[in-house]
């Protein structure tokens, strides 16, 4: 009797098929798979982003005074009511006005205070500041659309609803 050892053409064939079909069927599955937690990455980064940023801006907003505030764009590039700009009040005692200007060029939020100029975000799709009544000028609307890119010349777009904002001086 005669023991063979090793593995014949065929077996090794059969072998050999069966692992490229489990890569054919898995790669589509993994390749979704990183997609969907792209997605919910960005996602996640717009969300903190976006409440970050409308913390900082109704936080400011609250400060102005409300004879102060101008709604207008940087540019005649930029969409119209991109562009806040007022007077805040600081302190009880000594009455210091500080300008603060918060307007969007391009897909870029910029910050600006005194002679500084810093930038909030760049993934900054659309930005509107209005006044919801016209009657009451000490609310003011801001609302903010945010888009990264994420793959294969895809976004993620995520619009930050409409936050109405008393101003208090």
């Amino acid at each position: 009797m005669v023991r063979r050892r090793g593995v014949t053409l065929m077996e090794l064939m059969l072998v050999i098929g069966i692992i490229s079909a489990l890569f054919m069927v898995s790669a589509p599955i993994m390749q979704q798979a990183n997609r969907q937690f792209i997605m919910v990455r960005s996602k996640t980064e717009l969300q903190q982003e976006a409440r970050s940023i409308m913390y900082i801006i109704t936080r400011a907003l609250r400060q102005a005074r409300q004879d102060s505030i101008i709604i207008s764009r940087a540019d005649s590039n930029q969409p119209f009511y991109s562009k806040i700009q007022f007077t805040t009040e600081q302190t009880a005692t000594a009455y210091v006005s500080n300008t603060m200007v918060f307007q969007q060029e391009g897909t870029v939020l910029y910050q600006v205070f005194g002679a500084g100029k810093r930038v909030l975000t760049r993934n900054l799709y659309y930005m509107a500041f209005t006044f919801p009544r016209s009657d009451d000028m000490s609310l003011v609307s801001v609302s903010m659309t945010f888009q990264k890119n994420i793959y294969e010349g895809r976004t993620k777009t995520l619009h930050m609803a409409s936050e109405k904002v008393q101003i208090m001086n």
